[in-house]
């Protein structure tokens, strides 16, 4: 029977007001509309991918098929399957000694990707009006994930100068008794920066200091880093490992982004707060992906040769984009020490004039004017809480990127003897 219209006027088509409160990630305005123009035949080359662009390596998805194969197709334990959580443990610390930090399984929950671990990380262990401190520019979900709890995010920026670096001082200036999770991510997504360990020394100082101040290392992009640069997980530091909650993944440094796999490892109760949310959410992650997973890290250490050969096509690309970028008039740049993103500094465009265009304003107006001009996609900064930059992933091949490049510049270089028409 066809609903009637009366029908359609009883239902109350309302959402929780919380719901609403939450922005949509301004990551999609411009990827919507470069897609939009794919479709129409537009011959767009986007560089606002957060995902490598090699395949999955041949022995973890020959898992993930044997795994099938072997009918390994029903429900796990919430908390992953225990070789599963061992091999992480082992990876930690064990034989490989990659990160330095111990645990037992008990201390580990396996999930639907690194994305869940946080939000369920954030959930066990705020409250509301409690205080989330995230160094800009951020991963764009840490904020609305803060907000999902109830929890209130505090800023803490910084700057291209000095390589987008938490200044502990600053840190310091900005908690209160209130701040309850701070969260570093490095190898950062936006800037590509990594925290040298002098550095989380002294943040691990200030943390110290306040003893509802627990931390949320988001490791991630822990693999894909370039020498000289070395990682450090923040759980590893004096004192620090019953403050810490670590994140980590198979999404990035194995190209594993649609196996949606991760983990977080800490003290047990948190941990088990984390795989209480998880049980009321998804149950355990998708067992065929487990396998696969165990099968990545069992291909060594740091991910073995596999890892090795995409680090160093990643570092190719990164050298050749920071030269580009660096050739530019008007653009500055830090060069990233790890994952697969330039953050570049583009304000001295705003204000200008651009033909057939209008007023560059803002890093969106930036970004809509080059895919507009030169057919390239990249990321406004100002969805990472740094309007004056622009995230590029160079997640391409080298001639993919050799081409947006030249396409950028040559879209660029009219703009550099156009004098400002309004002050940003």
């Amino acid at each position: 029977m066809a609903r009637s219209n009366l029908d359609e006027i009883r239902v109350d088509i309302s959402v929780s007001p919380r719901v609403n409160s939450f922005k949509p990630p301004k990551i999609r305005i411009i990827s919507d509309q470069a897609k939009a123009l794919m479709e129409a035949g537009v011959p767009v080359i986007s560089l606002s991918a957060g995902e490598p662009d090699f395949d999955t390596p041949a022995a973890i998805s020959e898992a993930g098929m044997n795994a099938i194969r072997d009918g390994f197709t029903r429900y796990t334990p919430h908390a992953g399957i225990l070789e599963l959580r061992q091999a992480i443990c082992r990876k930690l610390e064990g034989s490989s000694q990659e990160n330095g930090i111990a645990y037992t399984p008990d201390q580990v929950v396996v999930s639907n990707g690194a994305k869940q671990s946080i939000v369920q990380a954030i959930h066990a262990v705020c409250s509301s009006g409690d205080e989330v401190i995230i160094p800009s520019p951020y991963w764009a979900a840490y904020l609305e994930m803060a907000r999902m709890a109830e929890a209130s995010p505090v800023i803490v920026p910084t700057s291209t100068a000095n390589n987008f670096l938490l200044d502990p001082k600053l840190l310091e200036s900005k908690l209160t008794e209130r701040s309850r999770l701070l969260i570093l991510c490095s190898p950062s997504n936006p800037t590509g920066s990594v925290y040298p360990k002098k550095l989380l020394e002294e943040i691990a100082q200030i943390v110290a200091k306040h003893p509802r101040l627990l931390v949320l290392s988001d490791e991630i992009y822990e693999h894909i880093i370039y020498a000289p640069a070395t990682h450090t997980s923040f759980a590893s530091l004096p004192g620090m490992w019953n403050r810490t909650l670590t994140v980590n993944g198979f999404s990035k440094a194995f190209a594993m982004t649609g196996w949606r796999v991760g983990y977080i490892a800490g003290p047990k109760h948190f941990v088990a707060a984390c795989g209480k949310i998880q049980g009321l959410m998804t149950s355990g992650a998708n067992s065929i992906s487990q396998k696969a997973a165990l099968a990545a890290l069992g291909l060594g250490h740091a991910g073995g040769e596999v890892v090795s050969i995409m680090v160093k096509a990643f570092k190719e690309r990164r050298d050749f984009m920071v030269k580009s970028f660096r050739e530019m008039e008007g653009v500055k740049i830090s060069e990233p020490q790890g994952a697969f993103f330039v953050f570049i500094d583009v304000s001295w465009y705003y204000g200008r004039q651009a033909e057939e265009f209008g007023v560059i304003e803002d890093s969106e107006s930036f970004c809509r004017f080059l895919l507009d001009k030169a057919q390239v996609a990249l990321v406004p900064g100002s969805a990472f809480g740094d309007d004056n930059c622009v995230r590029i992933s160079y997640s391409s091949s080298l001639t993919t990127l050799q081409e947006a490049v030249k396409r950028i510049k040559e879209s660029l270089v009219p703009l550099t003897t156009r004098p400002l028409v309004s002050s940003h």
